[in-house]
């Protein structure tokens, strides 16, 4: 049995890949990827390493060939950006006759009111038409998402956000990566969604983990979306982000990343990290690269 994981020298991608080979051998595992230099390390190693680009489809029909499981990792960019690229690897991986497809998709796909979801509510129905078995892995939010303003407490700045009491299901890439290498390399997942999602916290919750661990109080700055896009400016955010970051803390407000979920515990015999560990863990290293 052959498996490929997409976009495999990203963050998420290079962890799903170092996950897999503590338990699959190297030479049933193959990469796609746009750089393969920087895929060296991994072919020293045993792993395959092909070029595919999912602005060039041409290239996707050798970098699938011969594959039986495939892992799409969502790729970066804009909406349109994305849901075309998308669109070029699921109707590549149907001409590859690939058996299966595991997907990193978002919270509550194809109701979501989120700013991302258009992408993967696409991409999921893209898959769905193909008839191919599937495995939608709906990842909440990543907690490195929020190193930058961990470092910026960590430098004696407030926690500013206007995401009021949103709750959200945050949980370190590290288990995101551990559950798709056990959808993709496990049995069992066909036509499945999994809500993958730590323990729901609103961000006074979260900050108070974080004040708990570094051991002072850290002030929660709540604002509206005008005042938040021009601290963000004024903290030295590019112009072309600030939309984006503000839009995150709209929809975090209204709660579209609220979904309570078991889903890590189905696929890893076990919750995602204690949110207390994933902060030390991220704190730790954010003072180990200053």
């Amino acid at each position: 049995m052959k498996m490929l994981v997409t976009g495999a020298t990203g963050k998420l991608g290079t962890k799903v890949v170092e996950t897999l080979l503590n338990t699959v051998p190297a030479n049933q595992l193959a990469l796609s990827v746009r750089n393969p230099e920087k895929a060296e390390e991994l072919r020293s190693r045993g792993v395959e390493v092909r070029i595919g680009d999912f602005d060039r489809p041409e290239t996707l029909d050798a970098a699938f060939a011969g594959i039986d499981r495939l892992l799409m990792i969502s790729a970066d960019g804009d909406n349109e950006t994305r849901i075309r690229q998308h669109t070029n690897a699921v109707a590549a991986a149907e001409r590859a006759r690939v058996k299966f497809i595991a997907y990193t998709s978002i919270a509550n796909a194809m109701e979501s009111k989120n700013f991302l979801a258009p992408t993967h509510k696409a991409t999921e129905e893209a898959i769905l038409k193909t008839g191919i078995p599937y495995s939608f892995l709906r990842n909440n939010w990543y907690l490195e998402n929020e190193s930058s303003s961990i470092q910026g407490v960590l430098a004696g700045a407030p926690w500013v956000t206007s995401a009021g009491t949103g709750k959200v299901g945050w949980a370190l890439q590290q288990d995101y990566a551990e559950a798709a290498a056990a959808v993709l390399s496990g049995e069992g997942h066909e036509n499945t969604v999994y809500e993958l999602s730590g323990k729901l916290l609103t961000q006074d919750e979260l900050v108070s983990a974080l004040g708990a661990i570094l051991g002072k109080e850290v002030l929660v700055q709540q604002v509206n979306d005008s005042a938040y896009a021009e601290i963000m400016k004024g903290a030295g955010v590019p112009d072309f982000l600030i939309p984006m970051l503000v839009g995150i803390q709209k929809d975090i407000r209204e709660g579209t990343l609220e979904i309570e979920s078991n889903d890590f515990e189905k696929l890893l015999g076990r919750p995602a990290a204690p949110i207390n560990e994933g902060l030390t863990q991220i704190v730790n290293g954010i003072k180990n690269n200053i």
